[in-house]
């Protein structure tokens, strides 16, 4: 039988040896009950400290910094940002080249009409770099007031559509009012072109989402096309799960085709040729950039269509800057009620404008 204890009070005294604390044990104590939280989102490795990776030089203790913001998003997408600024165009159809062996290589005419460059979006005022491109041309009568000031302070006619390109840096902007030709890209290109897609009105589930529908006899009664059940009630919450492909609107939808190559391109006609199809009907607008998985285009090609819009239209900054003050003299005389006096007075045209209406003329003339 296992001996009793004594009961307390009886006299037994049990002395303990001392354990002394050292600094540095008392430390390795201490240190994990201070009052600064660790986590992996303060930079603390959950990870043994025989797997921590120091042998690739790291400052950390395996984690990266950590990095959050506009500036840090815009440096993880740049490889991924075009350099320049793209163009809008009008789809016309499709047509066929034949190769030197014969082979019939389907593509796609695409054709630019008065696309000019309407705004710069820098870092430092809308957070990014992009450049706002217009299409086309819209009768003033069928114009907002607003926008009306908006094209008149830049010394643009009214666009048909307005489509905005993200660049990388600064060096992807581009003077305002200056216009874009077939030559902007080169012929080889790979091009990124975005469009909506053909709409197919209301379809059901076989044709929009490819179902094998029901059985055509066996019991089965007027339901050979139908989807069957859209909403198990165990498991799921009697519910219909968000997502579910149903009938519904077909098509409309914005598709981009990638890594198109360019066959052709004409300054005269104002068109660029790229092989295989583009989505979308005859006469929508489609936007061209470069290809954004494939390298940027030579420092020799961007430096010679730079140089060719800067022949082009020597005297861009300059117009600007004319249109803005004309702008802000329009809008003061709107305020007083003087607008009728400056447009009973007639519009007097600048010397350059005089110029191209004489060279317009003269070329009709021919």
């Amino acid at each position: 039988m296992a001996p009793r204890l004594a009961p307390a009070g009886a006299g037994l005294t049990l002395r303990l040896p001392l354990r002394t604390t050292s600094p540095a044990s008392l430390l390795r104590t201490t240190q994990f009950h201070t009052s600064t939280p660790q986590s992996v989102k303060l930079g603390w490795s959950t990870l043994p400290p025989r797997a921590k990776p120091t042998r690739f030089n790291q400052v950390t203790s395996g984690l990266p910094a950590p990095t959050a913001g506009p500036a840090a998003a815009l440096k993880r997408k740049a490889q991924s940002t075009p350099v320049r600024a793209g163009v809008l165009a009008i789809k016309k159809g499709m047509t066929a080249f034949m190769g030197l062996t014969g082979t019939r290589i389907p593509c796609t005419v695409l054709q630019l009409d008065r696309v000019q460059t309407v705004l710069n979006k820098t870092r430092k005022d809308h957070g990014y770099w992009a450049v706002q491109v217009g299409f086309g041309e819209r009768d003033p009568k069928n114009v907002g007031a607003p926008m009306l000031g908006y094209y008149e302070a830049k010394g643009i006619a009214p666009k048909e559509q307005l489509a905005e390109f993200k660049v990388r840096d600064e060096k992807g902007l581009l003077p305002v009012g200056v216009q874009l030709m077939p030559d902007w890209f080169y012929i080889g290109q790979r091009v990124d072109v975005r469009s909506n897609s053909r709409g197919m009105g209301f379809a059901g589930g076989m044709k929009r989402h490819g179902f094998s529908g029901q059985e055509a006899s066996h019991g089965n009664s007027k339901n050979h096309r139908t989807i069957g059940s859209a909403g198990p009630s165990q498991g799921s919450g009697s519910r219909v799960l968000p997502g579910k492909k149903m009938p519904g609107r077909m098509g409309n939808q914005r598709v981009t085709v990638q890594n198109l190559p360019i066959l052709l391109i004409d300054n005269d006609l104002g068109i660029v040729v790229v092989k295989g199809a583009v989505a979308g009907p005859k006469g929508c607008v489609v936007k061209i950039q470069d290809a954004c998985k494939k390298p940027p285009p030579p420092e020799e090609h961007i430096e010679k269509t730079m140089r060719a819009l800067k022949e082009r239209f020597p005297n861009a900054e300059e117009h600007l800057q004319q249109a803005r003050e004309r702008h802000l003299e329009l809008k003061k005389a709107r305020r007083e009620k003087r607008i009728e006096e400056i447009l009973a007075g007639g519009w007097e045209p600048t010397r350059e404008q005089a110029e191209m209406m004489e060279r317009a003329a003269a070329e009709d003339g021919a």
